[in-house]
């Protein structure tokens, strides 16, 4: 059974930084035999697409809007995935998930559907 954790949310002020760790776990699910991605649901809003990460961390995508503030990475031997936001704004406050796919490994789309395996998600709460 595979299993994902996020965390490092919390709350953070306007401008600041915050970096979220999604931990996999799961027999056979390891080392990097998978894709990983992260999105974010904010209040009264739908389900977004914040980046994605290729198996092994050589392909990146980002949404135009995330761009230069969000970074993706991971540890393959640490069965980690990381995302930094940078000058954190309001309008970031959501609920962030991370999420895994052994559908795409190369090139991990956009789309929540792609994505088989989901964290609990964790909090980031952007104050003025």
């Amino acid at each position: 059974q595979v299993q994902l954790g996020e965390s490092g949310g919390g709350l953070v002020q306007v401008g600041g930084s915050v970096r979220l760790s999604c931990q996999v776990s799961g027999r056979s699910f390891t080392f990097g035999t998978y894709a990983m991605g992260w999105f974010r649901q904010g209040p009264g809003k739908e389900r977004e697409f914040v980046a994605a990460i290729s198996w092994n961390g050589g392909w990146t995508d980002y949404p135009d809007s995330g761009k230069g503030r969000f970074i993706i990475s991971r540890d393959i031997a640490e069965d980690t995935g990381y995302l930094q936001i940078d000058s954190l704004k309001p309008e970031d406050t959501a609920v962030y998930y991370c999420a895994a796919t052994r559908k795409n490994l190369l090139y991990p789309g956009r789309g929540s559907e792609e994505y088989e395996y989901w964290g609990q998600g964790t909090q980031v709460t952007v104050s003025l």
